[in-house]
């Protein structure tokens, strides 16, 4: 309240690291769901409303041997900011929040998050978009539009940015994402071409539905891939299993996975985020 500058001076002086170090690998942990309105975990609508408590989870993801970094919105990467927590970490600012989980304009998804003039001035070291394209829907293609700029500014700085595409429709209303082999190879095939280059584009992919699928899809593309985490409904061990398989393709890198470590079955978020660092 009284020291607003604080956060620009923390900023300033954090101690930063290359986006990939010397395994190649990278273990990032989400947390800019709360932006998009989206706070359930299972069947607790506002497991995510409580920041303090998504703070303490995040910091101590953060101190687990092996997390490279975290991927949020401005309001929590200040936060841990202030805290100290993102020294020597990677810190990926989250570019669109502006499709509202459940609204009528969910695939219009303006970019109200992190701007590539922030990401560079903060110091960070990446952002991340989410590209859901709907056929019969045409804010599907503001959101192409708009993501395709926000790629060339963040190219223009040299920073990396992470691409999440999806092919989705709408299921009584609910808008719901494809992940068979085919809609997932379409999803990585357009936002592959996104921009005027590709060279700071990675992409932010699901398992696909069937993970013996999941090598033909990664050769719909060369970009270097991370795999997103998503909900376990119940069966973490089988999530586990999908991304250690997906995790042996040459071009996934890694793992960008939020509510699954941050908020476990069992409440051990130590011990979920070793089990998916042992998977890199």
């Amino acid at each position: 309240m009284r020291h607003p500058e604080a956060i620009a001076q923390a900023a300033a002086r954090r101690a930063r690291r290359p986006l990939v170090s010397g395994s190649g690998r990278l273990m990032i942990v989400a947390a800019d769901h709360p932006a998009r309105g989206a706070l359930a975990v299972g069947d607790d609508a506002l497991a995510m409303a409580n920041r303090a408590e998504l703070l303490e989870r995040l910091v101590l993801a953060l101190s687990r041997p092996g997390v490279d970094g975290v991927l949020a919105t401005a309001d929590i990467l200040e936060d841990l900011l202030l805290l100290g927590a993102l020294e020597h970490k990677v810190a990926l600012g989250s570019m669109n929040r502006g499709g509202l989980a459940g609204a009528a304009f969910e695939l219009d998804d303006r970019f109200t998050g992190h701007r590539a003039q922030d990401i560079e001035r903060l110091r960070f070291d990446g952002g991340k978009l989410l590209l859901r394209i709907d056929y019969d829907d045409p804010g599907s293609l503001r959101t192409l539009h708009a993501a395709s700029r926000a790629i060339d500014e963040m190219a223009a700085r040299r920073l990396p940015v992470f691409v999440e595409p999806f092919l989705t429709g709408r299921v009584d209303g609910r808008v719901t994402s494809d992940l068979s082999g085919p809609a997932v190879a379409r999803s990585v095939a357009i936002a592959s071409g996104l921009g005027g280059t590709s060279a700071y584009t990675w992409l932010k992919l699901p398992v696909t539905a069937d993970p013996d699928e999941m090598a033909w899809v990664c050769e719909s593309s060369t970009l270097p891939v991370v795999l997103l985490g998503g909900e376990a409904g119940g069966d973490q061990e089988g999530v586990y299993e999908k991304w250690r398989k997906a995790l042996s393709l040459p071009t996934v890198r890694g793992l960008v996975v939020g509510r699954s470590l941050l908020y476990p079955a069992d409440g051990d978020v130590g011990a979920a985020v070793d089990t998916a660092v042992g998977l890199l």
